[in-house]
């Protein structure tokens, strides 16, 4: 009798082993996934009752992500909804136009595939090394709402994520001397539309894990994909060194967007600065504001504090 062979597993049982492990995470991601986008759906009433969802398709990892989670939240959600796919085929040379309408017939989910051609008209107009993604982009816009309105969408789901919102904070307070981010839900430029981000609360890198294990039919962009210098870019792998040295502040700041204290801020537009008096009586989010919150006063000298006032 071999020994070896009969206490050491064989390469099909450590195979199968593997393989029953790989299956384990990537269900239990696609559990975290759900609850998350469920949490971001509840939160900011996202979808209601007799909605037609428009899930945009770029054929990107966060656009796969996002249809595959509404799907799974449909057969389960108390309420009734519609999903359409659309893809905006932006006629890049060698952009595989079969790609999308062959995984979105094969999920059985109603889709549309409008052919547009912006790319040529962002290639004539920005000169070779500019940036392309805000023309890009708002040509996309025009032309989904657009189609929204033809297809009778009551909202429009976006993949944009955790990591985008957060970008898009440190983009707006660094080159643009504005507070402002990527909300959840908001209405569209046209005012004729809702917008949505079913991912707002899920990292990009669980995306990207979740893509790999679905093995979905990623299609790289040739646009703004290809642009190493972006600021976004830049923005980007400033939050993953963060993630990396200081485990935890990425997390801090995006609660911080949803825990805001505008009193505290210097927009005379959220407050009239000139109104403010003393009224003798506590404030609850008077001057302690200012007070260091990783520092911790003992209860003695806090009481001392409170006798000299």
């Amino acid at each position: 009798m071999d020994i070896a062979n009969s206490v050491l597993p064989s390469s099909a049982a450590r195979a199968d082993g593997d393989t029953r492990r790989r299956e384990f995470e990537a269900n239990k991601l696609r559990k975290r996934l759900r609850r998350q986008v469920g949490e971001a759906i509840g939160d900011f009433a996202m979808i209601e009752a007799g909605d037609k969802v428009m899930v945009c398709m770029s054929g990107g990892k966060d656009s796969y992500g996002l249809l595959d989670m509404l799907l799974s939240l449909q057969k389960r959600a108390p309420i009734r909804f519609d999903i359409v796919a659309v893809n905006l085929d932006q006629k890049q040379p060698g952009f595989p136009g079969d790609v999308l309408p062959s995984y979105l017939a094969g999920l059985g989910v109603p889709f549309h595939i409008e052919e547009q051609d912006t790319y040529g008209v962002v290639k004539r107009v920005i000169p070779d090394g500019g940036t392309m993604c805000s023309l890009c982009s708002r040509l996309r816009r025009g032309v989904l709402y657009r189609v929204a309105t033809e297809l009778g969408a009551t909202k429009i789901a976006l993949g944009h994520h955790r990591d985008d919102i957060l970008a898009t904070f440190f983009l707006n307070l660094f080159f643009a001397a504005k507070i402002k981010t990527m909300p959840p839900k908001l209405v569209s430029d046209d005012g004729k539309h809702v917008v949505i981000r079913p991912l707002a609360y899920v990292r990009e890198r669980d995306l990207a894990r979740y893509a790999e294990a679905m093995a979905f039919p990623i299609i790289p962009c040739n646009l703004c994909g290809s642009q190493e210098h972006l600021q976004r870019k830049q923005v980007g792998a400033m939050l993953r060194e963060w993630e990396k040295k200081h485990p935890g502040r990425v997390e801090t700041v995006f609660n911080a967007l949803s825990n805001v204290v505008t009193t505290h801020l210097l927009d005379r537009k959220l407050q009239d600065f000139g109104a403010v008096r003393a009224a003798g009586t506590p404030v609850a989010e008077g001057d302690i504001a200012f007070d260091d919150p990783c520092a911790a006063i003992p209860a003695a000298l806090r009481m001392a504090l409170d006798r000299s006032d």
